[in-house]
């Protein structure tokens, strides 16, 4: 090939590439969302998983939500200061806590925790032929790994959202009324007057879109490892990576569609 060719032909197989994995996504989406509805049914597995990827991620959701509402809570102080708007910081705060930063924040980490997780422990079944072994007994993967991960996911995010929510206008307000010189019953009112039920329910369907793309790229990229622990650990790095931006893309697309007339 000349020379001349060659950046197009990189560029070619990057854009074929892309488009490969783009259509492996969307079909194994297809085939998963079809089997939600479809017994049989695995309740023991889909309870475990609600436990390991929505209780137990309660700590780490938590104390990013509680940080993230003080340090925001400091911000809006300082920039207000600027035009002698400190007063707003209630207001900002928790509207910042419940449309943007409690979903997003929430999303990641629990991205970060889960999905790698998931692709880890698929990866690995898969290696040691643990997933051949559940074919030879007559039972679908992909409903019995893939289906109770996706609906754990997807019930549990929206509950640590709103949980992450409370938590993180909670940070804000202590930090408020203890380093800001804050009124107490004056920061709660006006954090209450001030959010409407839009702000928070739109939060908590964003949570629901977040963590059906967490459950669905691990399982994914789990299902897709290559063999051998490089090829799990590849699996386990592209499941962080591709949740992770596909949630910020959806974020941006969900906060058009909600907010924009």
């Amino acid at each position: 090939m000349s020379p001349v060719f060659t950046p197009l032909a990189i560029l070619g197989r990057s854009t074929l590439s892309l488009l490969a994995a783009i259509g492996g996504v969307a079909i194994y989406t297809g085939r998963a969302v079809s089997h939600i509805l479809r017994p049989p049914f695995y309740p023991r597995e889909f309870l475990w998983q609600l436990l390991h990827i929505g209780w137990l991620s309660l700590p780490v959701v938590g104390l990013t939500a509680l940080f993230t509402g003080g340090a925001l809570a400091l911000q809006i102080y300082a920039g207000g200061s600027r035009f002698n708007a400190e007063a707003v910081v209630p207001q900002i705060v928790a509207i910042g806590i419940v449309r943007e930063l409690g979903p997003v924040l929430g999303g990641l980490m629990v991205a970060g925790r889960v999905a790698a997780a998931i692709a880890a422990e698929i990866g690995t079944m898969k290696v040691t032929e643990q997933i051949d072994a559940l074919v030879t007994l007559s039972t679908n993967p992909l409903k019995y790994l893939t289906v109770p991960r996706i609906l754990a996911a997807t019930i549990s995010l929206p509950v640590l959202v709103g949980a992450g929510d409370a938590i993180g206008i909670f940070g804000g307000y202590l930090v408020s009324t203890t380093r800001l010189g804050f009124n107490e019953a004056a920061y709660l009112r006006n954090t209450a007057d001030f959010l409407e039920v839009w702000d928070v329910t739109s939060g908590l369907i964003k949570g629901a879109v977040f963590g059906f793309i967490v459950a669905l790229m691990g399982c994914y990229h789990g299902m897709n490892s290559g063999r051998g622990a490089q090829g799990v650990g590849r699996a386990t790095t592209n499941a962080v990576v591709s949740a992770s931006i596909l949630i910020l893309a959806s974020n941006y697309l969900l906060t058009e569609l909600f907010f924009t007339a």
